[in-house]
């Protein structure tokens, strides 16, 4: 799909996402190629968001939304137009969800079953950040859901060390769910997650990565490489599972 108007910008996000309407009529959050950040993160984003959706989790809907960068010449704001200036062809869009608020772990309360879920996934694709400081969760209808997953999966900034960290534990100290759960409702959730995550369900999640974002990375010789890298790497770690909460 493609943008036909960026509506304004969340400048609580460090890379500066928008609110765009699409040419489907749909209104999304658009994280933006041309972002610090860079490609990586929204990678992470596909990969991660994807597989949390695959496992049950709320996560909003992801697209790609084409930008043109002459959208950047309506902009009044000197900062949103050099990053839609630097943002053109494909974007990465997250279902907008309205009137949508911050999880807050002192006012809301989850389900055990649910927040060892997250927690599970969260494990899994070594997602940083879900902490009390930052839980990355709404609460929509009042129902949870998982956004903003571009910290997860950081083997890929460093692939030649990949291998050497596939079993890293994971430190459930800050996560914002943690307390939430029991030992015997983590226990029930790795029984019933982990046989989803198959070589088939993993190689349709990074097949939704557009081309143009892994093609950038020079550690591979070709697109189809850097798709089974990825997904190579979390097989493996799925089959190590010391890192499980």
């Amino acid at each position: 799909m493609t943008a036909t108007r960026y509506v304004t910008p969340l400048r609580e996000g460090g890379s500066l996402p928008g609110v765009v309407e699409a040419d489907d009529l749909g209104t999304y959050v658009v994280k933006f190629t041309g972002a610090g950040q860079g490609v990586k993160a929204l990678v992470a984003e596909v990969v991660a968001g994807q597989l949390g959706r695959t496992l049950g989790l709320r996560v909003p809907e992801l697209v790609v939304v084409d930008l043109d960068p002459v959208v950047a010449r309506a902009e009044p704001d000197w900062e949103v137009q050099e990053l839609l200036a630097r943002s053109g062809g494909p974007n990465l869009g997250m279902d907008f969800l309205p009137g949508a608020l911050g999880f807050d772990p002192v006012a809301h309360t989850v389900d055990p079953d649910e927040a060892a879920r997250v927690l599970w996934f969260d494990a899994l694709v070594e997602n940083v950040d879900r902490t009390w400081r930052n839980p990355n969760l709404l609460r929509w209808h009042r129902d949870l859901w998982c956004i903003d997953h571009g910290a997860c999966l950081y083997f890929q900034h460093s692939w030649a060390r990949a291998d050497h960290v596939v079993g890293r534990a994971y430190d459930t100290a800050d996560h914002v769910l943690a307390p939430f759960t029991t030992a015997a409702s983590r226990a029930a959730v790795d029984e019933a997650l982990a046989p989803r995550v198959t070589r088939e369900a993993l190689e349709a999640v990074v097949a939704a990565v557009p081309e143009e974002w892994l093609a950038e990375d020079e550690h591979f010789s070709s697109v189809a490489a850097a798709r089974e890298a990825y997904v190579a790497h979390l097989l493996a770690r799925l089959a190590d599972r010391t890192w499980t909460p």
